[in-house]
């Protein structure tokens, strides 16, 4: 694909069909909130395949869990990795399940539209959808709207970055962990050489360096929306990943410091990419990615 027409068609389709997105996603989330409110009373934990839109002539679905009691309790939406192009929210994000819900938190695993057939900005609006459900469900299902962290990994640690950092006034969450997610993509395209990854080319749309690639690369980089007010960020990353660098979570974390966001990296030393991976090299991640949001949500813990 030509990169100048590749880039013209993300803008020309960002400009013309986010407003009927929203549109659509707005009636569809009160049809659903309408349709599904006597189905929360139950005792259940674990509810699946709950469509939180309809995107683009899809639905969207997500799974739930929330610990039994009254609540509310803080929520942890899940965004799984896969470049872009693959992944399901209950394959990459399965190894927090249990480290959350041993702790009284809920959470919401979520399932976003993919490349090639969608590109940039398709699933961060997803996101975007994605939590203002959590919002609109909140009392239904004993969600503590104001303790939603957003949990993503690989692409999924890119698009809580990139939500985290615009922390749009509707969209505004408590705390952001992103697990190897890419925050700088201009970083992300020099450090390939000019010579972008397939699943970067699908999503992004762009398959060379050059001036016009750049431009719409800062802009679609989290690092660029850094600034004071923010959540508090945790980033965990391998420093043997070489599939996204581990300078990016380096260099996004001194970013934040320096517009005093709270923000600490966890390093896994000889970590490479994937909690699969660390897991091999018994990594306590896990515990220590809640022993953060403890002391995030609640400080007095």
């Amino acid at each position: 694909m030509n990169v100048a027409i590749g880039l013209k068609n993300n803008k020309m389709n960002k400009l013309s069909g986010i407003k009927n997105f929203i549109l659509l996603c707005s009636l569809i989330l009160i049809s659903t909130i309408q349709a599904q409110t006597t189905k929360v009373s139950d005792s259940t934990n674990l509810k699946l395949d709950l469509t939180y839109c309809i995107a683009s002539g899809e639905e969207l679905k997500l799974d739930i869990s929330v610990p039994e009691g009254t609540g509310p309790f803080p929520v942890c939406i899940l965004v799984h990795g896969g470049g872009f192009t693959k992944g399901d929210k209950q394959k990459q994000p399965k190894h927090l399940f249990k480290p959350l819900s041993a702790v009284g938190y809920a959470w919401v695993s979520i399932n976003y539209r993919l490349a090639p057939t969608y590109k940039y900005p398709s699933s961060v609006e997803d996101l975007e959808m994605a939590i203002r459900w959590v919002k609109a469900y909140a009392i239904e299902y004993r969600f503590d709207s104001s303790r939603i962290v957003l949990i993503g990994e690989s692409a999924g640690g890119y698009l809580v970055n990139m939500v985290g950092a615009k922390n749009q006034k509707d969209t505004r969450v408590a705390a952001v962990v992103s697990l190897y997610g890419a925050s700088d993509l201009l970083f992300r395209i020099k450090s390939s050489n000019g010579k972008p990854s397939a699943s970067f080319s699908n999503y992004f749309g762009v398959t060379e360096d050059n001036e016009a690639t750049r431009k719409f690369l800062i802009e679609a980089s989290p690092a660029t929306y850094v600034r004071p007010g923010l959540p508090p960020f945790l980033l965990l990353h391998g420093n043997k990943d070489e599939t996204v660098p581990y300078e990016q979570s380096v260099n996004f974390l001194a970013k934040l410091k320096a517009a005093n966001v709270s923000a600490e990296l966890i390093t896994i030393d000889g970590g490479i990419h994937g909690m699969s991976a660390w897991n091999k090299i018994n990594s306590d991640y896990a515990t220590q990615l809640v022993k953060w949001l403890k002391l995030t949500l609640e400080p007095n813990h």
